[in-house]
């Protein structure tokens, strides 16, 4: 069983930067391939971005690309999305989600490769 907990998010003008954190269990940690997806009212959730804990290796969508950095502290089990220059079409709930396994799957962020998620939190971006 894998335990997630996000933290940050909330609401920021257009042009801005937020943080938004997920902490994972300790006992898999690192084996984790972690993910960011989020959901606006109305849409499909999007895969945004991707992280093997145990390579550091990374992936972050086109949609998001430039403005969004995936990273992680290891020695805190967490794991961080960086959003700069927010736009109000970012305004989502983010969910951070887990899968045990070695590696992730590049540009293939699904949701279906997931088995644990976090409980979301809102980023609101106003214009």
């Amino acid at each position: 069983q894998v335990q997630l907990a996000e933290s940050g998010g909330g609401s920021v003008q257009a042009g801005g930067g937020l943080r938004v954190s997920c902490v994972g269990s300790v006992l898999y940690y690192n084996n984790l391939c972690m993910a960011w997806f989020r959901q606006a009212p109305g849409k499909q959730r999007e895969g945004v971005a991707s992280i093997a804990t145990r390579t550091d290796t990374t992936y972050v969508a086109d949609s998001v690309k430039g403005r969004f950095t995936i990273s992680q502290d290891a020695t805190e089990n967490t794991m961080h999305l960086i959003m700069n220059t927010l736009k109000p079409e970012d305004s989502a709930i983010y969910y951070c989600a887990a899968a045990v396994r070695p590696y992730c799957s590049g540009s293939d962020i699904l949701e279906r490769d997931f088995d644990y998620w976090g409980q979301g939190t809102q980023v609101t971006v106003s214009s």
